[in-house]
Parts: C-alpha cells; structure tokens; sequence
C-alpha cells in the first residue's frame, strides 16, 4: 500500500473507532496480527484486543476526542502527532472518574501490513493527563 493510503486508513481508525466509537470498523483497519506496545508496557494484540483499548478509553471519556496535528509516511510506518481531549467520567483501571477536563499529546507510530494497522508503538503523557484529571497532584514549587 502506498504512504497516501495508510495515512488515510490510520485517519479512519482516529475517526471511526476512538472519535465515534464504532469499534466494527476495526475488523476492516486492524490486522488480525495487530500488537499495541504502550509506554506503560501494556501489550494488546488482534482485533479484539484493539476493540478493548477503544472500549476503555471511551468509557472513562465518552467525550474522547483525537485530532490529527501532523502525519509523517515512509515505506510501511506513519508517525503521527495528536491531541487526545476528553472529560474523565468513567472508570478508567481502577481510577474513579473526576469530571474533569484534559488535553494532552501523543506521538504513535503505526506499521501497515495489507492495508491495515498491524502494530503501534504509542507514547502519551500519561503523567500530564492524569494531573490534569487531579489524580496525581502538579510537579515543582506551587503555583502563586
């Protein structure tokens, strides 16, 4: 597939899956190989396991919004740069929610295989949401 393509098909999987929640679009973009590497080490692999990410993100942040800030393409891998938003009001591993608002970035490259996203290796400031949310109080000297 070419660079243009896959740009296009992870967009879909931004929109589709995690802005609208239709996780059956999944079985047309997720290969059944499909294999997530978090920051955190989770590791989640195939289609189901993609649907299950979905699904726990957009029950703590039924609001939860992915923009696309840049895409860069070579060969079979897309780098992307966005900013996921949401309101934290559902559980979320164990977390309560606290109805509070958060914007934070993430950087995910993704690998193509026949079309569809066969792995992804995501960073996100986990540490900056999870201030923003009021679960971890703020770094450094208080704010005056």
């Amino acid at each position: 597939m070419s660079t243009k393509t896959n740009k296009v098909t992870l967009q879909r999987i931004f929109e589709e899956t995690f802005n609208k929640g239709n996780l059956k679009a999944a079985d047309d973009l997720i290969a059944k190989t499909w294999v997530y590497h978090g920051a955190e080490g989770m590791e989640m692999k195939g289609p189901e396991g993609f649907k299950q990410f979905v699904s726990m993100y957009r029950t703590a942040f039924p609001d939860l919004k992915i923009t696309v800030d840049d895409m860069i393409a070579e060969g079979d891998k897309v780098a992307t740069v966005g900013t996921v938003q949401g309101t934290f009001k559902g559980v979320m591993m164990g977390i309560p929610p606290t109805g509070k608002r958060c914007s934070s970035k993430i950087i995910a490259i993704s690998r193509f295989k026949g079309g569809k996203e066969a792995e992804v290796l995501e960073i996100f400031d986990r540490l900056d949401m999870f201030q923003q949310l009021g679960i971890i109080p703020p770094m450094g000297p208080p704010k005056k």
